[in-house]
């Protein structure tokens, strides 16, 4: 998996039990004197998996021809994609899908066409920079009169989530730390131990920053916020 590391350590500064209060902030806690450090850490990764769904339509009066059309343009679509590197072992094709008009409830004569029809072919690989190229070259498909259905394009994931998210609470609790010393300093203290931590919540989004572009950004942008609770001496 390629990574794309642009770690970003930012403090959010520092929270305790007390806010503005009077002039001054209260920076901690008296009885205990404790202190309340956020450390937030961004990261941009690249996705390792992605999944293509294509869908080929046809309408027609005809059962037959609908279904005879339909298997033609599956075999052009799998056809492109094997002219484009694609192993069968990254295609799951569904098999074709034809119905009548006229035979479902409270069907309407009227229907311009009797017959509508679809067929899938869906890529599912790791090779994440074919997919995309792949999902801007299908013009070919498109001049040979294959009706296909895009969709919303290629959705991304990233299933090695696991390796980014260590390296990525370790820079928040290193930066939390880095914070907590340097205002035990500033406070003419130095840093106990640690009372309590709280990692946060991993956060997915696309690009844009929005956690509901994920699936359609081949770069994640992962963003954690943790909580540290130090003892002051």
């Amino acid at each position: 998996m390629h990574n794309t590391f642009l770690a970003v350590i930012i403090a959010l500064g520092l929270v305790t039990s007390g806010a503005f209060i009077g002039n001054g902030l209260e920076r901690f806690r008296m009885a205990d004197r404790s202190i309340v450090i956020k450390g937030l850490a961004e990261q941009s990764v690249d996705s390792d998996y992605v999944t293509w769904p294509l869908t080929v339509r046809r309408a027609g009066d005809s059962f037959l021809s609908v279904q005879q059309s339909l298997a033609a343009d599956r075999d052009k679509l799998v056809g492109f994609l094997h002219g484009l590197g694609f192993t069968g072992s990254e295609m799951e094709i569904r098999p074709l899908v034809v119905t009548d008009a006229y035979s479902r409830e409270y069907a309407s004569s009227n229907s311009p066409t009797r017959y509508s029809g679809s067929a899938v072919v869906i890529v599912n690989s790791e090779r994440v920079a074919a997919v995309s190229a792949a999902a801007l070259a299908t013009d070919p498909l498109i001049a040979a009169g294959v009706q296909l259905d895009l969709g919303t394009g290629p959705s991304y994931a990233l299933r090695a989530f696991n390796d980014a998210k260590g390296p990525l609470l370790k820079a928040a609790t290193e930066n939390a730390r880095a914070q907590a010393v340097k205002f035990a300093s500033e406070s003419n203290a130095s840093l106990g131990d640690l009372k309590s931590a709280n990692q946060g919540i991993i956060q997915i989004s696309g690009t844009g920053g929005n956690p509901y572009d994920s699936a359609s950004s081949r770069e994640k942008r992962l963003r954690v916020v943790s909580t540290f609770v130090y003892y002051l001496k």
